[in-house]
């Protein structure tokens, strides 16, 4: 299979050890094989770093790094992008699998196509319900309708640091990576969608992204400390903009089939 240049993908861990195994094995089943996986683990306190570890023995391409003190996702995901060595910057997280011909897909739709910033259409299984929904992802995606809401799912995003050079995560606790769409799409203007479902993106019960309630303030964050709107400008984008986008994806969500 032609190589397009090296992956790199960028996974951050935190006491998942009941998840990690089958995201690497995701990793490692890929049928393009020019990757490297960088894992920054943050100060975990369960098995999470010995399953690296046992992974890292066994196959050069994965590395394990470990944060001096807990930060937070983003911290762990740019520590790892500091150490990329990489033509693309993909990210997978911990408790997300891959489909097998994601990056087969994916790097060559960039590559051919000059696009800069990708993203693909995923499988969303619930933890608690054992449903599974089908996230079907816009062919593309302005920084304008990105503002209205996050369309780009963090486990489907590559973007081609070769082109337009290392892009890093916001400093802000939550939200970070609708931060690095957002500070990407505004120099780039553009992202394109790949059709295809190649991501399973698990929506645990415990996490932020499924607390919706908890999510205002970390949205209403990310267009003051990001994009750096008014508090007014913040709310009415969020009233106006964010919340009937959101409402709208919801109800896709809901009807769309494979």
């Amino acid at each position: 299979m032609k190589s397009y240049g090296l992956v790199s993908i960028i996974m951050p861990s935190y006491n998942c050890e009941a998840y990690i195994d089958k995201s690497i094995n995701s990793i490692l089943a890929q049928t393009y094989t020019d990757w490297e996986l960088l894992i920054t683990d943050d100060c975990s306190t369960d098995g999470t770093c010995r399953i690296v570890d046992k992974y890292a023995k066994n196959d050069s391409r994965i590395k394990l790094f470990r944060l001096d003190k807990n930060s937070g996702a983003g911290v762990a995901r740019n520590n790892s992008i500091r150490h990329a060595s990489g033509r693309f910057i993909a990210f997978c997280d911990s408790d997300d699998q891959w489909r097998p011909q994601k990056l087969e897909k994916q790097i060559p739709f960039m590559a051919e196509n000059g696009h800069l910033l990708t993203f693909t259409s995923m499988y969303r299984h619930n933890e608690d319900t054992g449903r599974t929904l089908y996230e079907k992802c816009p062919r593309k995606v302005t920084f304008g309708s990105e503002v209205r809401c996050c369309h780009i799912s963090c486990s489907t995003a590559i973007y081609d640091a070769s082109r337009i050079g290392k892009y890093y995560l916001p400093k802000v606790r939550k939200r970070q990576d609708w931060g690095l769409w957002l500070t990407i799409l505004r120099d780039i203007k553009v992202a394109y969608g790949v059709q295809d479902y190649l991501v399973d993106y698990l929506e645990r019960g415990g996490s932020i992204s499924h607390q919706k309630s908890k999510l205002i303030k970390y949205n209403i964050g990310i267009y003051r400390h990001v994009l750096g709107y008014s508090f007014i400008k913040s709310w009415l984008i969020f009233l106006f903009g964010f919340t009937p986008t959101y409402i709208v994806k919801r109800i896709k969500r809901l009807i769309t089939k494979e």
